[in-house]
């Protein structure tokens, strides 16, 4: 029987990433960052026509789970794609589908 060359630490890290994504106000603030680079709270609650406690939140677990990162300039916080999080999740999703 052949051994299994899966990391239970990576997979589960993977796991968790996908689950952070998995929402589709999620999905749209991934695609925002995408087009815009970087975003602050308003700009994104605002675009969304959501509330901005509910925009924090989202945000906050992409933060989280390493998708997104942020930085401060003044009284705002801008939001931007963390290195190619996004890239490695869809490669795996690619290499994974066929």
């Amino acid at each position: 029987m052949a051994q299994s060359k899966l990391d239970p630490k990576k997979l589960e890290e993977a796991a968790s990433k996908l689950r952070a994504i998995a929402h589709p106000m999620r999905i749209a603030i991934i695609d925002m960052l995408e087009q815009k680079e970087q975003m602050n709270v308003t700009e994104i609650y605002e675009a969304l026509k959501i509330e901005q406690a509910s925009a924090s939140h989202h945000l906050n677990i992409l933060k989280t789970k390493g998708v997104l990162d942020s930085r401060r300039s003044g009284k705002k916080t801008f939001y931007y794609l963390k290195g190619d999080a996004v890239t490695q999740i869809a490669d795996c999703i690619n290499k994974c589908h066929g």
